[in-house]
């Protein structure tokens, strides 16, 4: 175990909270056992962290990572992706195997949704990463590597890519998956921002669950 990993265990067990974790673990519907450390204080002992360690200034390390992601608290997941999104922007192409480890590993919403835009930004920096990783995504039989790729447009505003958003939510839309419904939703409401009226014409014309349909209508008129 790194010095990094032995440093952040002390200073989050320091700050360790039984009143709070029972109730951020229901949140999490048991998946997962919590420290009972709320964002605000988290983040604060990451700047601290930080600081101290000055782990940033050196380069990106998996090692840390995994360190983090072998741990049973999901805070120590949350700091993980903090300390991946300071380096997203200049990932090297071969992080995107790293990612779709941690997309599939300790899986739930809250981890995936993080990731997903870590994910955006390398495919922004590497456009060959959506044909030689992410269009396997979008049918992979693993349902959160199928919500990463409909959602990893999701900040690209005009940038984005619109035949290959309507195409990964076509590829999904007979998925009986509540997190692939809701991540169509989601993708097509946001998208809606920007091209309503591409965004109207897809829901009208093509067979979506409710749920996608309701979540993709909510800025439509």
């Amino acid at each position: 175990m790194s010095n990094e990993v032995k440093r952040l265990i002390q200073l989050f067990e320091e700050n360790r909270n039984e009143e709070n974790a029972g109730p951020m673990k229901k949140y999490m519907k048991d998946h997962f056992p919590f420290l009972g450390i709320k964002s605000p204080l988290r983040k604060e002992l990451e700047k601290q962290f930080f600081k101290e360690t000055g782990i940033l200034k050196k380069e990106f390390n998996k090692e840390f990572v995994e360190g983090l992601w072998e741990k049973d608290e999901r805070e120590y997941q949350y700091t993980a992706i903090t300390y991946m999104g300071k380096f997203s922007k200049k990932f090297p192409k071969d992080v995107i195997q790293f990612l779709e480890r941690l997309l599939t590993t300790k899986s739930w919403w809250d981890s995936v949704d993080s990731i997903t835009p870590l994910v955006g930004d390398m495919a922004r920096n590497y456009p060959e990463l959506i044909d030689e990783t992410i269009n396997h995504w979008s049918v992979d039989d693993n349902f959160w590597l199928r919500r990463s790729a409909i959602l990893f447009q999701l900040k690209y505003k005009q940038q984005t890519n619109e035949e290959l958003l309507y195409d990964y939510i076509v590829k999904n839309a007979d998925s009986k998956e509540f997190f692939i419904q809701k991540a169509i939703g989601w993708a097509l409401r946001e998208y809606s921002k920007t091209n309503p009226v591409s965004v109207k014409e897809f829901i009208e014309g093509n067979k979506l669950a409710p749920l996608s349909v309701r979540e993709g209508s909510k800025y439509l008129s």
